[in-house]
């Protein structure tokens, strides 16, 4: 967790040099390449001091809005916040505990979802809800066949 310091200077620039020094071109292939890392865990390997999770995701978001790409990086949101909430992968039973697991993951989803998608994530949320996934089930990345089904690529 940074000390404040990752708002010092042009963090924009400096994200994207940790990005470049680790032989990737851009934020999402660094991403991609740890799909089922937190946004947290992806800002601590590019700079533990000096750079927040909130900044990766804006730097994301911003690449996948020039590539026409936010669908997917929707789904590869709901990957990481899953992975961080359910490591088993979707609760067998969905007692009180495990509903508040999932509810987690959903939320926190949520609130990182644009405002461009936030009907088809509710729509998607409503499907998880009325048909879960089998117990175990945790995608490994964006283009997971039930995340895809959830919420398709149709992003011109």
């Amino acid at each position: 967790m940074t000390d404040g310091r990752s708002w010092e200077g042009n963090w924009t620039v400096r994200l994207y040099e940790r990005v470049r020094e680790r032989g990737y071109d851009s934020l999402t292939a660094f991403a991609d390449a740890r799909p089922t890392a937190s946004l947290v865990a992806l800002a601590e390997e590019l700079g533990k001091d000096d750079v927040a999770g909130v900044q990766v995701f804006r730097g994301l978001l911003a690449e996948a809005e020039r590539s026409h790409r936010v669908t997917r990086l929707v789904r590869g949101q709901l990957v990481r916040e899953l992975w961080a909430c359910l490591p088993n992968g979707w609760p067998t039973v969905m007692d009180d505990a495990n509903r508040f697991k999932v509810a987690k993951a959903i939320g926190l989803w949520s609130s990182l979802t644009p405002t461009t998608h936030e009907k088809r994530v509710e729509q998607a949320r409503a499907a998880l809800r009325a048909t879960p996934p089998p117990p175990g089930w945790l995608p490994r990345g964006p283009d997971d066949e039930l995340l895809l089904t959830l919420l398709p690529d149709d992003e011109a």
